[in-house]
């Protein structure tokens, strides 16, 4: 190690002995901190300080973790057929759903290259993964990678984008109730492909999409194949043993997927208990300081069975980082980055706690200011009065 290293180290290990007196359940005092101010480390640094071995990906473990995954999805499916009653379907729904979501984010480890060193491998398996939950892959994982190279940016980012006030106040009301009002939001993933936000144009599945160059429309036609032959697939089974069937057994999963894929993105960038999250434009942005909004979240039991997608800031700014190395890589950034990282909230067993966030933020971030290099969300107080003169109507 150098010495310039050691210094480095040396003040990192200072500053991490500080937070921890000051963190209290899960939240350091944040009440004189700016968030918005550039900050005192480089990437570089946060980089360094990431053992080595955090950065190597093994195809065999990311190929377990898809084995244990489809092995509870079909004993799942096992069990459901076998048992058929009405307690269990419940229960069903809302396991299969979780693991629904488990097989995205092992997809979507494929789309940032961390399921393993060879793009083959990955291409694969993000085609079977996603195409089996109505994903278009390619579609997703170039829209993704702009989400990544432009986080925290609102005029470039793609994923749950702040509206700026002009187009906010361009929406019509039912929009604005459909955007702001639970559980509504939860289910616009969906939409979200074919559509965009608003304010954008495109869809994942269009080859010629603004979202997409010339050189990767072969790769969307693919994809768009793919998740086509999915749907031919849930149709002949519904044909061949019902569409009620198909729903129970696929449907419900599906839409609880759908829950988890909008509260988990929504929630890594939006819903800070203690600190407003800024948002930039032009020369204020950088791909460091855009990371550094996002959040990490703690989902109790969940975690690693959605396989630490909470530990959501190290994904962000080093995406090819394999899940399984990103606790430990959090861990040894942590001291680099001081304040500016957000101490999740210690969950129980279930995260209730974040339905909060959730509710919360929805009632109060609504928009972002036309102008201005770093904007802060703000809030409509007429919004949830129109819904209600709506309403009444």
């Amino acid at each position: 190690m150098s010495p310039s290293m050691k210094e480095i180290t040396s003040s990192f290990e200072a500053r991490e002995r500080k937070g921890i007196s000051e963190c209290v359940n899960g939240s350091n005092d944040q009440s004189d901190f700016d968030s918005s101010a550039p900050p005192p480390f480089r990437i570089a640094d946060i980089r360094a300080a990431i053992p080595r071995h955090c950065w190597v990906k093994n195809p065999w473990r990311s190929m377990s973790y898809l084995f244990r995954d489809v092995t509870v999805i079909v004993a799942l499916v096992a069990a459901a057929i076998y048992l058929n009653s009405w307690f269990f379907w419940p229960i069903y729904w809302v396991a299969q759903g979780t693991m629904f979501w488990a097989l995205f984010v092992l997809g979507h480890d494929c789309g940032h290259g961390s399921f393993s060193d060879n793009p083959i491998l990955n291409s694969v398996v993000g085609h079977i993964l996603h195409s089996s939950i109505l994903v278009p892959y390619h579609g997703w994982r170039i829209s993704h990678r702009t989400h990544h190279q432009n986080h925290g940016n609102v005029e470039k980012d793609e994923s749950w984008v702040p509206l700026p006030e002009k187009i906010y106040n361009n929406l019509d009301i039912s929009t604005r109730f459909l955007r702001f009002t639970v559980p509504f939001p939860l289910f616009a993933y969906p939409i979200y492909l074919w559509h965009r936000s608003p304010g954008k144009e495109g869809s994942h599945f269009n080859p010629y999409s603004n979202l997409f160059t010339p050189q990767e429309r072969k790769l969307v036609m693919t994809s768009t194949a793919c998740w086509a032959a999915m749907a031919i697939l849930l149709a002949i089974l519904s044909i061949a043993i019902g569409p009620i069937q198909v729903f129970k057994l696929y449907g419900v999963p599906y839409l609880i997927f759908v829950v988890w894929l909008d509260l988990v993105t929504y929630l890594h960038h939006h819903g800070h208990d203690e600190q407003r999250l800024p948002w930039y434009r032009g020369k204020e942005w950088s791909y460091l300081r855009g990371g550094l909004t996002t959040v990490d979240r703690d989902y109790g039991v969940f975690n690693k069975i959605h396989h630490d997608i909470g530990t959501h800031v190290i994904h962000h700014l080093f995406p090819q980082i394999p899940h399984y190395h990103l606790v430990e890589a959090t861990k040894a950034a942590k001291p680099v980055i001081g304040k500016y990282y957000r101490e999740p909230k210690k969950s129980g067993p279930i995260p209730f706690h974040l339905i909060k966030n959730l509710v919360t933020s929805l009632r109060q971030d609504h928009y972002v200011s036309n102008n201005g290099d770093i904007v802060y969300y703000q809030h409509d107080p007429q919004l949830f009065q129109l819904l209600s003169f709506g309403k009444s109507e």
